[in-house]
């Protein structure tokens, strides 16, 4: 039996105007934002916001503000057909698809900023990152006008900047984080993992190995900092370089986490690059 078609918007008003009516027959609204190349983690997604709501609608739009100039804007995987083929068997209601044009109009010039939780981490290694995805995450949200939106946990300190983008202005809507979606050997579904080699892919196993080790290190009583050197070290072992930050800090704050046992909320953050891609991770203790 052949796939319904999955119904598509593209404009501003039209995707007003759908959700409009589903919350005109008193139906709840989720929002599942994504720059497309999707995989099992975005399945996961589309799955929680149909726990939570009556209408799923997703979101798809290669953000340029949050790309450097160094980074990989032209080269990230696109595929709608594919991406819309795997949205409507996950039976998710409406793709809204905008252009550049729609959502950056001649003469944008408004960013969002978000302090603190924005600034280590990512921020350090990504300084413009946050801005575009503050910046756009806050229009999705004002265009879709949704009661819930979900975000995965893999983009951990994404999810905490954007539950904060929201709080501060005072945005009505739901955000839930939603558990890192992984491949059999540990590995976080992503969707550069694309540009892995055959070889690289299996070199790659040696970060949630890592990751596990961190964990139960610390559970153990192991001091931060020398769990930190020991994940450096091994995935210096595995291939991997160079290494953006392996951090322990607290899960809510983003505090880093000194001498002395870590409390609990604590969460293991790794960046590494394995050849030409960038793999990050995070794993609460």
């Amino acid at each position: 039996m052949s796939q319904t078609a999955l119904p598509v918007v593209r404009t501003i008003a039209d995707l007003r105007a759908v959700v409009a009516a589903w919350k005109a027959a008193g139906e709840r609204v989720a929002l599942v934002p994504t720059m497309g190349a999707l995989h099992d983690g975005h399945m996961a997604l589309i799955a929680a916001a149909k726990a939570r709501a009556d209408r799923c609608v997703a979101s798809i739009f290669v953000n340029p503000a949050q790309f450097a100039p160094h980074e990989d804007f032209d080269a990230y995987p696109r595929g709608e057909d594919r991406d819309s083929a795997m949205l409507a068997a996950a039976g998710c209601d409406l793709l809204f698809a905008p252009n550049a044009r729609e959502m950056y109009p001649a003469g944008f010039s408004t960013a969002v900023s978000v302090g603190g939780v924005s600034q280590p981490l990512e921020g350090v290694s990504r300084p413009k990152f946050f801005g575009g995805v503050a910046t756009v995450v806050a229009k999705l949200l004002i265009q879709c006008g949704p009661d819930v939106a979900l975000f995965g946990e893999k983009d951990y300190q994404q999810l905490l900047v954007i539950k904060r983008m929201a709080l501060d202005l005072d945005l009505p809507v739901e955000i839930v984080g939603v558990p890192t979606a992984r491949d059999r050997d540990g590995l976080a579904l992503s969707s550069r993992n694309a540009y892995l080699t055959a070889e690289q892919r299996k070199a790659a196993s040696a970060l949630p190995a890592a990751m596990r080790y961190a964990v139960a290190a610390l559970q153990d009583g192991g001091e931060a900092i020398d769990v930190e050197g020991a994940v450096n070290a091994s995935l210096t072992g595995a291939g991997f370089g160079p290494i953006d930050y392996v951090e322990i800090r607290d899960g809510a704050t983003l505090d880093r986490l000194g001498p002395g046992p870590v409390r609990p909320g604590a969460r293991v953050f790794v960046a590494a690059w394995l050849g030409k891609t960038r793999l990050i991770d995070n794993w609460g203790v």
